[in-house]
C-alpha cells in the first residue's frame, strides 16, 4: 500500500470518528435535554401543588380569623348593649326621681307662698298694734319716741360708767397686790440664790512691829525716816502709845496700802534709812499695781463681762482698797452685778447690760478722792469716757436717783444696790453718830419757814422736803432750795455732796354725800 493511500484511510477514519462522536454528543445532549424538561416539569407540578396547598391553608386561616373576629365582635356588641340598657334604666330612674323631687319643690314653693302672706298680714297687724301702743304710751309719759330713748341711754350710760370705774378700780388694786406679791417673790429668789459673805472693813491701816524699839528707828534721826515715807507715799503715820503697832492714815486707800506694804518690808528688812525707804516704797507700788490688775481681771472672771477697757479694769481693781461704811467696794460691785443678773433673768430684762451696769455702777468711787464730784457724776463720766452703752450710763446716772430712772435695767441696779448694801453685817457705822448727821440735817431743813416736813433719805446724801404750798410759791421753791443747800454747807460736815430736793403738792378733796 503506499503512503497516500494510508493518509487517505486515516483521514477518512477520523472524519468518521469525528462525525460519529458528533451524533454520540447529540444523543447525550438530547437525553439530557429530555431529563432536564422532565424534571422542569416534575418541579412544576410540584410547586403548583404545594401553591395549592398552602393556599388551601390560608384560606382555611382566615375562614378561622374571619370567625374568630365575629364571635369577639358579636361579644363586645352583646355587652355594649347590656350597657346601655343599664344607662336608659338609670336615665329613667333619674328622670323619675327627678319628677318627683319637681313636684315637692313646687309644693314647698306653694306653702312657703302661703305663709309668706301670712307672715305679711301680721306684720301689718303688728305695725298697728305697735303704732297705737306707741301713742298710748307718749300720752302716758309724757315722752316722745326720741326722748324716751335719749332719757335710757344716758340713764345706762351713768349705770355703765359707775360700774366701769368700779370694775377699773378693783382691777388696779388686784394687780397692785399681785405686782407687789410678785415683786417680793422676784427678790427674795434673788437674794437666796446670791448669798455672800461679808467682812467689816476699817478706812486705816495698822501695821504690827516687833517691838517698841522699831518705833524709834522707822522715825529716824530727826525725823528723816517718817518724813520720807510720808513724802513718798502720801499718808501720814500716827506714832502714839499704842504698844508696837503705827496707825497708816489716808484718804486715798491705794495710798494707805503702798504704805502698810513698804513699811512691812522696811521692818522684815530691818534696813531702814531713805534710800531703802525708797527702794521699798517702789516695790510697793508695783505690787499694788498687779494686785490692782489681778483683783479688776478677777471681777471681771466672776461676774463673766466681756468687752471692758483696760483703763476701766484697772478702776474696778482700785475699788478692792475702797470701802463705804465698812463695806469693801468692789465686792459690793460684784455681788450688785450678780443680784442684778438674778433680777434681770426673772423679769426677762438683757441679763449681760444688767451685770455691767451693777459692776460698774460704783466706779466713781475708785478715784473720788482724787476728783471733785460725787461718785455718780464721775462713775457717768468715766463710763462715757470708754464708751460704754446709753444703757449702762443711764443706770450708773439713776442709781441713787440723781435722774429719774428710765429703764428696767436702772431700776434692777436700784434694788440691787439696796440689797447688797442692806444686807446684814454689810456696812457698819456708829448708829449714834449717823442719827445725829440725819437729825441735824432735818434741823437745819425745818428752820426755814413754809417747810411741812423734811426726811433724810440715802444715807443722808439727799434731804426731801415738803413745803406748804399756801406758804411757797413755785418761783419761791427755786430759791429756797438755793438757801437750804447753802446753809447745810456752813453748817455740817458731811462727805461728798447733799442733794437738796423741794415737793410742793396741792390737793382738792371733797366728799359725796
Amino acid at each position: 500500500m503506499s503512503t497516500p493511500l494510508w493518509i487517505v484511510i486515516i483521514a477518512a477514519a477520523a472524519a468518521v470518528s469525528f462525525i460519529l462522536g458528533i451524533t454520540y454528543r447529540k444523543k447525550i445532549g438530547e437525553r439530557e435535554i429530555a431529563s432536564a424538561e422532565e424534571e422542569a416539569k416534575r418541579i412544576i407540578n410540584e410547586s403548583i401543588k404545594s401553591a395549592e396547598s398552602k393556599k388551601r391553608e390560608a384560606l382555611v386561616e382566615a375562614k378561622e380569623e374571619i370567625h374568630k373576629s365575629r364571635s369577639e365582635y358579636e361579644r363586645e356588641e352583646k355587652t355594649r348593649r347590656a350597657e346601655l340598657q343599664k344607662q336608659e334604666r338609670r336615665l329613667q330612674q333619674k328622670e323619675e326621681n327627678l319628677d318627683r323631687k319637681i313636684d315637692a319643690v313646687e309644693k314647698k314653693n306653694d306653702t312657703l307662698s302661703n305663709k309668706i302672706a301670712a307672715v305679711d298680714a301680721q306684720q301689718k297687724e303688728i305695725a298697728l298694734v305697735k303704732k297705737s301702743q306707741l301713742e298710748m304710751l307718749e300720752k302716758i309719759s309724757g315722752f316722745s319716741v326720741e326722748e324716751a330713748k335719749a332719757y335710757l341711754i344716758a340713764t345706762i350710760r351713768d349705770d355703765v360708767t359707775h360700774e366701769m370705774a368700779m370694775k377699773v378700780k378693783e382691777i388696779e388694786n388686784q394687780y397692785k397686790d399681785e405686782a407687789d406679791e410678785r415683786a417680793r417673790e422676784i427678790i427674795a429668789t434673788a437674794i437666796q440664790r446670791c448669798a455672800a459673805d461679808h467682812a467689816s472693813e476699817i478706812t486705816v491701816s495698822v501695821v504690827p512691829l516687833p517691838n517698841d524699839e522699831m518705833k524709834g528707828r522707822i522715825i529716824g534721826r530727826e525725823g528723816r525716816n517718817i518724813r520720807s515715807i510720808e513724802t513718798l507715799t502720801g499718808c501720814d503715820l500716827i506714832i502714839d502709845d499704842t504698844p508696837e503697832a503705827i496707825t497708816v492714815s489716808s484718804f486715798d486707800p491705794v495710798r494707805r496700802e503702798i504704805a502698810r506694804l513698804a513699811l512691812e518690808k522696811l521692818i522684815q528688812d530691818g534696813r531702814i534709812h531713805p534710800a531703802r525707804i525708797e527702794e521699798m516704797v517702789a516695790k510697793a507700788q508695783r505690787e499694788v499695781n498687779a494686785t490692782i490688775k489681778a483683783e479688776g481681771e478677777r471681777a471681771v472672771f466672776e461676774t463673766n463681762i466681756h468687752g471692758l477697757n483696760p483703763e476701766i479694769i484697772k478702776l474696778l481693781g482700785r475699788m478692792k482698797y475702797r470701802t463705804s461704811y465698812g463695806q469693801n467696794v468692789l465686792n459690793h460691785s460684784i455681788e450688785v452685778s450678780h443680784i442684778a443678773g438674778l433680777l434681770a433673768s426673772e423679769l426677762g430684762v438683757d441679763i449681760n447690760t444688767a451685770k455691767r451696769a451693777g459692776l460698774l455702777h460704783d466706779l466713781g468711787k475708785a478715784i473720788d478722792h482724787e476728783v471733785e464730784g460725787s461718785h455718780v457724776t464721775i462713775g457717768v463720766d468715766i463710763a462715757r469716757k470708754y464708751r460704754e452703752s446709753e444703757a449702762v450710763i443711764h443706770a450708773i446716772e439713776a442709781h441713787h436717783n440723781d435722774v429719774e430712772p428710765q429703764s428696767v435695767v436702772a431700776c434692777i441696779v436700784q434694788a440691787a444696790d439696796a440689797i447688797s448694801a442692806s444686807r446684814p453685817g454689810a456696812r457698819r457705822e456708829n448708829i449714834e453718830n449717823y442719827v445725829k448727821r440725819l437729825e441735824k440735817l432735818e434741823e437745819v431743813s425745818k428752820s426755814f419757814p413754809g417747810i411741812a416736813s423734811s426726811y433724810a433719805i440715802q444715807a443722808g446724801r439727799e434731804i426731801r422736803i415738803m413745803v406748804k404750798p399756801e406758804d411757797v410759791s413755785e418761783d419761791q421753791m427755786i430759791l429756797l432750795a438755793r438757801d437750804i443747800a447753802k446753809k447745810i454747807e456752813e453748817e455740817l460736815t458731811y462727805p461728798g455732796q447733799i442733794k437738796v430736793h423741794l415737793l410742793r403738792e396741792t390737793k382738792a378733796v371733797d366728799y359725796a354725800k
